[in-house]
Parts: C-alpha cells; sequence; structure tokens
C-alpha cells in the first residue's frame, strides 16, 4: 500500500522517526541500498524526485514483500533536510520500525486526506 505524506502532523511525526531510526543507526538510506536489503524493511519511504523507473521497481519489490511504502511530498532535498542530514535523500527504508509507529504515520496520513 502507498501512502502520500502531506501536512504538518505527519511530516512531524515522520521527522521523529527517521531522526531516532538515524541517530539509533537504523535507517538505511540510498535506492540501491533499499533495493538491496528491501525484505528486511517494515517501511520504505520514497521522495517525490526520485527516477519513475525506480520508484516503480522499488514499489513492486516492496509489493512483492508487503512492506509497506510512504511517499514523502518533497524533494530529495527536503528529505534530506527532514532527517537531519546535509545531502539528497530520494530514498530510505526502516528495518526497525515499530508496528505502532507505522500504524501512527499511516493514521496521520489518512487523517490528512
Amino acid at each position: 500500500m502507498e501512502l502520500y505524506l502531506q501536512g504538518t502532523m505527519a511530516q512531524k511525526l515522520l521527522e521523529k522517526t527517521l531522526k531516532d531510526a538515524i541517530k539509533e543507526d537504523q535507517c538505511i538510506i540510498g535506492t540501491k541500498q533499499v533495493l538491496n536489503s528491501i525484505s528486511k524493511s517494515k517501511l520504505v519511504v520514497l521522495s517525490k524526485s526520485i527516477q519513475t523507473e525506480m520508484r516503480q521497481k522499488i514499489e513492486s519489490d516492496a509489493k512483492k514483500s508487503k512492506i509497506q511504502t510512504l511517499t514523502f511530498n518533497g524533494t530529495s532535498v527536503n528529505l534530506g533536510r527532514l532527517c537531519g542530514l546535509q545531502f539528497r535523500v530520494s530514498t530510505l527504508s526502516l528495518p526497525q520500525i515499530s508496528e505502532s509507529d507505522i500504524v501512527s504515520l499511516k493514521k496521520e496520513f489518512e487523517s490528512q486526506l
């Protein structure tokens, strides 16, 4: 299932989740790295600026592995900043995110629709 993140509450929740994951070294950053480890992921976050063919490949692989995907409603520069990083982040995955955090992100997203 693909969700589009928008709105401030959803973005703040995602920001906290990502910063915690990065601080604890529980985040996989980069398109190739995410593709290689997608079966170990629980959640994949894609920026809007990822190339279409790569987006389709990641979404297809995630769907086969029954992994949730979230599309961040911003560019790779914005996603990098949200993570507190000084570089672009097109794709990242969270292998250690709790189910409750996934449910919270999903619920927050759905309330924005």
